[in-house]
C-alpha cells in the first residue's frame, strides 16, 4: 500500500477500524489506491455518517425531546 494511502487511513480512526473489520480492502488498496474513496463511502454508510443519516438522527433527537416535554406537562 502506498505511503499516502496509509497516512490517510491512519489519520482517520473510523477508516482504520473499518479496514480492520473488512480486511479484503487491503487487496484493493494495494492494487489501486483510488479505491480509497469507495472504501470511505462504504464506511460512512455502515457507520451511518452520511449527511442524511445525521439529519435523521437530529430529527429523532428532536422528536424524543418533544415527546419528553409533552409527558412532563
Amino acid at each position: 500500500m502506498q505511503v499516502e494511502t496509509r497516512l490517510i487511513i491512519n489519520s482517520n480512526p473510523n477508516l482504520k477500524h473499518y479496514l480492520k473489520e473488512h480486511s479484503y480492502w487491503y487487496k484493493y488498496l494495494n492494487r489501486n489506491p483510488n479505491y480509497l474513496k469507495q472504501m470511505e463511502e462504504e464506511m460512512k454508510k455502515e457507520y451511518k455518517l452520511t449527511p442524511s443519516d445525521r439529519i435523521e438522527k437530529i430529527g429523532e433527537s428532536i422528536s424524543f425531546v418533544s415527546n419528553l416535554l409533552s409527558i412532563l406537562k
